[in-house]
């Protein structure tokens, strides 16, 4: 009796009752599983402004964030034990893709040496709307008359923040501003090899090509760090990069896209806190009036894609 009981399967309402808990269980994991992310990528930004301060080039740092990358990402997608995730049907694509990554990393590194961690951001948060505006004429997916309208918005909120011609702008705004280009350019590439390569090839190839790039120029710009706290610090680039990374992939696996996207702009309130714990940084109001601009531009264009999708 009691083993023909066990087999009565469960009324429809309270399987179903347990499946959407158990589904918004896994989307909370992944909620907080993102904000652990950006708060590694804050973490990261903290340790490369550090550097870039204390004289090591962003370029050596940089090189030490993907190399580290490139060894743990060998360990679980292993070309020797899988061969397959080394041909790829768009090589050449790859390669760029790494490079634009590599990159915008390096211009970050660089821009961090001068620009408050909130500052580089909140610039960087345009990324999406550049991406929103490339994607016509790259891809095919033009914006209609009010997305473009939210990213003009949104660019107009990053002049904020710059503020050129009044005597208050900083030159290296302007590596924020290209590391904007230069992302916006590597998420595209990285759309478009979704429909050549697997997940795991792409993966494999994400730091490989920019390793290999500054292999070669490492003795003219290597310089032993002087201090023990400088390797320290970039053996704390390569995990906090790494975990990061990590992080992000497993949030994904866990909640949809649309969900998670708001949070990518907790970074902001981690960025101001390490900015002002580390270096008594405090972002001006124009950097706050300019984030939130930017940020509700991006949030606009994130509520259009999901009632587009719904439709």
């Amino acid at each position: 009796m009691a083993s023909s009981a066990s087999t009565v399967p469960a009324p429809a309402g309270i399987a179903t009752a347990s499946e959407a808990e158990a589904a918004r269980r896994r989307r909370m994991v992944g909620i907080a599983l993102m904000c652990g992310a950006v708060a590694f990528f804050a973490s990261l930004d903290a340790c490369g402004k550090t550097l870039a301060r204390a004289g090591v080039d962003p370029l050596v740092t940089t090189f030490m964030r993907y190399a580290a990358s490139v060894a743990m990402i060998s360990l679980f997608v292993n070309p020797v034990r899988t061969p397959s995730v080394v041909r790829s049907r768009r090589l050449g694509l790859q390669v760029v893709r790494s490079l634009l990554l590599f990159a915008s990393t390096a211009l970050n590194f660089m821009a961090l040496r001068y620009l408050q961690m909130a500052e580089t951001i909140s610039i960087q948060f345009a990324a999406p709307l550049t991406v929103a505006l490339l994607a016509g004429p790259l891809l095919g997916e033009w914006s209609s008359r009010a997305r473009l309208t939210a990213i003009g918005i949104g660019f107009l909120g990053v002049l904020v923040i710059v503020r050129p011609g009044v005597g208050t702008m900083h030159p290296a705004a302007l590596l924020s501003v290209a590391n904007v280009l230069v992302y916006a350019l590597y998420a595209i590439v990285t759309r478009k090899l979704a429909s050549y390569d697997s997940t795991a090839t792409t993966m494999f190839y994400t730091g490989l090509a920019g390793v290999a790039l500054m292999a070669p120029l490492l003795p003219w710009i290597w310089s032993n760090p002087t201090q023990w706290s400088h390797w320290a610090l970039l053996l704390a680039v390569a995990l906090f990069g790494t975990i990061g990374h990590w992080l992000l992939v497993l949030a994904h696996a866990r909640a949809p896209a649309n969900v998670l996207a708001p949070f990518i702009y907790t970074q902001l309130l981690w960025s101001v806190t390490l900015g002002f714990l580390l270096f008594g940084d405090l972002p001006g109001r124009w950097t706050i009036v300019g984030a939130m601009i930017v940020i509700g531009s991006g949030l606009y264009l994130l509520a259009q894609d999901t009632l587009r999708r719904t439709a």
